[in-house]
């Protein structure tokens, strides 16, 4: 997985805002959902992919251990699928306007439902007590690209934890969304994946710094299970 640490700088410009490095690292499993982000065929299997990220593969199974972990301390888990369809063309026309016509079939012959680059990654654990939201945005929460912050909110749900591919783009941009709708938002930083450790690491350091918190995988799962009164 990417190699990332917080610096030293960033932790006490977060503590001098919040009063804590870590702002949420305390957390209700019960009103907690982990969101996981484009985790799809599309992204991960290279003969597929209109936009390949050869680091995803690798954070499958904290993806998995998170949402196990989640799922017994009382939270729930959805998977969010990047999908498109003829509304991109029009209603998300500049994106299409920045990519060449032979990078635009590829996204809609990879992200169409129905094709196999749409679909989960095998490896994931999905249970059928979990959630599976289309989304037609880089974010899952801006307005006209899913209806998550409205399932989130019918169930309680007020905090995200976010994983899943690519860090620097659909993830952080969910996240960033995510916060300004007033949910806590933690970036799992080794359940992320992106095309470079560079980008992974300048997306969660500004995220970090205005928009939420940064933990592991472990820090998660000590979190959740501390307040659910489970043993680590």
């Amino acid at each position: 997985m990417h190699p990332f640490t917080i610096a030293p700088a960033i932790a006490a410009r977060v503590a001098a805002r919040c009063g804590t490095p870590h702002p949420f690292a305390r957390l209700d499993p019960r009103h907690t959902a982990l969101v996981v982000i484009d985790m799809q065929n599309g992204f991960m299997r290279e003969d597929l992919s209109h936009a390949f990220c050869a680091m995803a593969q690798h954070v499958v199974p904290a993806v998995n251990r998170l949402a196990a972990a989640l799922r017994e301390a009382g939270g729930a888990v959805f998977w969010v699928q990047n999908t498109f369809d003829a509304r991109c063309e029009t209603e998300w026309s500049i994106m299409q306007e920045m990519a060449t016509p032979e990078a635009r079939a590829r996204r809609a012959a990879a992200m169409s439902e129905g094709t196999e680059g749409h679909r989960l990654w095998p490896g994931l654990d999905v249970q059928p007590g979990d959630t599976i939201v289309p989304k037609y945005r880089y974010s899952a929460f801006i307005q006209g690209a899913s209806d998550l912050p409205e399932r989130l909110r019918a169930l309680g749900l007020d905090t995200v934890l976010i994983a899943g591919t690519v860090t620097n783009v659909c993830c952080e941009s969910s996240a960033r969304d995510a916060m300004m709708l007033n949910f806590r938002t933690v970036m799992v930083s080794d359940a992320c994946a992106a095309v470079t450790d560079a980008e992974h690491a300048a997306s969660l350091t500004a995220f970090h710094l205005q928009f939420g918190d940064v933990l592991t995988v472990a820090q998660c799962i000590a979190g959740f299970r501390r307040e659910a009164g489970i043993a680590a």
